[in-house]
């Protein structure tokens, strides 16, 4: 059994990737913010956690964690000339800054397991470039690179990679796919012709932390349909 902590894990992908660990066996801390989550699976514990607090604790966790999944996010797409700087900053504090603050506090636990590993998410519009995202951009551009440093920095014993989706039906994207319209004008984007659904995403994060991905460190995975290497 493995010790796994997941921010954010109260819904959207990371309660699918909460769900999937646990049904493997494995103990998992998973945080959340806003809603107060509690589950009735004894694998499963939850506790609060702001990331954007001056100071964080994660006093709740075992000595030993063999993973830590980040997956606090925004979606906003807008003009570049109608966001404010504050905008970036907030996001970046959010996706980035909090995502170190986490690592920074655990580091010594990640380091007491056999097979570490640390997740991120990025977005295919990092790689890809489309238009109103430059806030989701910059932001997740920054994750991609912290993925590559820390993977080197940490190597051998710590494996660090990335995930960089598409369009997902999350409740996150929920702006974006309120109707029926919507749902299939975007999966027709997609040379898969769908959208993308949070057990596609979490099964690759699953996989990801897991011992099956052991020789897998740096990279950047694009569960995406598709849609950034294909024209159909």
């Amino acid at each position: 059994m493995a010790n796994y902590l997941i921010i954010g894990a109260s819904s959207g992908i990371g309660k699918k990737i909460t769900e999937l660990l646990s049904e493997s066996g494995n103990a998992v801390y998973g945080t959340y913010n806003k809603n107060e989550t509690r589950s009735d699976n004894p694998l499963i514990q939850f506790n609060h956690l702001n990331v954007l607090d001056e100071t964080i604790t994660l006093n709740f966790l075992p000595e030993k964690i063999d993973g830590i999944v980040y997956c606090p996010g925004s979606i906003n797409l807008r003009p570049f000339e109608r966001i404010k700087s504050a905008d970036f900053i907030n996001d970046y504090n959010l996706q980035v800054v909090g995502a170190i603050k986490v690592i920074q506090s655990v580091i010594s636990k990640l380091k007491s397991s056999e097979n570490a590993a640390i997740l991120f998410f990025s977005t295919v519009a990092v790689q890809t470039g489309l238009p109103y995202h430059s806030q989701v951009s910059a932001t997740k551009g920054a994750i991609e690179g912290l993925t590559k440093a820390l993977a080197a920095e940490y190597a051998p014993k710590i494996r660090v990679n990335c995930i960089a989706p598409s369009l997902t039906d999350t409740p996150l994207a929920a702006l974006l796919l309120n109707s029926d319209q919507k749902k299939e004008i975007n999966a027709q984007r997609h040379p898969l012709k769908r959208i993308g659904t949070t057990e596609d995403i979490a099964n690759m994060a699953a996989f990801l932390v897991s011992e099956k991905a052991s020789w897998i460190t740096g990279q950047i995975m694009h569960v995406d349909g598709g849609i950034s290497t294909l024209k159909v």
